[in-house]
């Protein structure tokens, strides 16, 4: 007898609820059959996976080492109905898009709102990361349907360039920094603080390789994890910060400056296959809406103000 869906489903439900008697409840089955399921379960693992206390259950070591790959059968079934849906033209479901939290920042939002007008049904479930590594190992696994990301080299599947991103510099509006130019050059930079990021976080390997390319080593005041915790810092006056210009918002109020030589980032949306028709047309409004730099940044730094 193989492990089936409908056991690890209750298997986690079981888990999630606390209690055989809450699990049957949320999955509107009878307690005895639930049970019957459970032991079914155990009997093919070759132990036990739940501790029986009288108001409560409790993991045993196989279970805790279980339940993961548990919620990743149940997961991996969901977004393969989701996908064949797709695949058959029905707007319903769910689409897991993998993204760097810096992206999911600054892209998606716009790109989103346009989509889901045409698919409102259509659920999205953003899976984000700090470090394009883990992105792309995270679709290799099939955790996500599509992602959004630095251009990943030797990728086999399908890949479409939508743009390239623009790394700009903020810092408080007081900071001593030239004021009469919107593009400085980064080695001037070199006595300045900066607000770093987490070697977890692969926006600090874009700010080493950009100060390393022209002789210096960036002097860390402050480690953020994400790109809006560094803006807000930087414009507290705690340091400068380099981040995508797509995540600098509208109403902006410090010193905005183009880095010479300038720091780039191409992106592209890739899949493993094929993609679906509701797929690929999520890759269309992530690609109309992918500009180098926003045009409300882009207009004041032509104006200088």
């Amino acid at each position: 007898m193989a492990v089936s869906l409908r056991q690890l489903e209750y298997f986690v439900a079981v888990v999630d609820e606390g209690s055989f008697t809450a699990a049957a409840q949320l999955l509107h089955v009878s307690q005895p059959g639930l049970s019957h399921q459970i032991q079914a379960l155990e009997r093919e693992l070759g132990g036990p996976l739940l501790e029986r206390l009288p108001r409560r259950v409790r993991l045993t070591p196989a279970g805790r080492t279980v339940l993961p790959h548990a919620r990743a059968s149940l997961a991996h079934a969901e977004r393969a109905g989701s996908a064949g849906r797709r695949a058959n033209g029905i707007a319903t479901g769910e689409l897991h898009v993998g993204t760097l939290y810096s992206i999911s920042t600054g892209i998606l939002p716009h790109a989103l709102r346009a989509w889901r007008r045409n698919y409102p049904e259509l659920r999205v479930q953003l899976v984000e990361f700090r470090h394009s590594d883990d992105l792309v190992a995270a679709m290799e696994a099939g955790n996500a349907d599509l992602a959004v990301g630095p251009t990943p080299p030797n990728w086999d599947g399908p890949t479409r360039e939508i743009g390239t991103e623009e790394f700009l510099i903020v810092a408080a509006s007081d900071a001593d920094l030239p004021a009469d130019t919107n593009r400085i050059r980064l080695a001037d930079l070199a006595e300045h603080e900066w607000i770093h990021f987490t070697p977890q976080s692969g926006l600090s390997e874009i700010l080493d390789h950009a100060c390393n390319a022209v002789g210096f080593t960036p002097r860390v005041a402050v480690r953020a994890e994400q790109s809006p915790t560094a803006l807000n810092l930087a414009l507290a006056g705690l340091g400068l910060a380099l981040i995508p210009g797509n995540n600098i918002p509208p109403r902006f109020e410090g010193t905005l400056l183009r880095p010479d030589p300038p720091v780039l980032r191409p992106l592209s949306v890739y899949t493993r296959v094929r993609p679906d028709p509701i797929t690929a047309a999520f890759v269309e409004a992530i690609a109309d809406r992918t500009l180098v730099t926003p045009p409300h940044i882009e207009h004041r730094l032509r104006s200088g103000s």
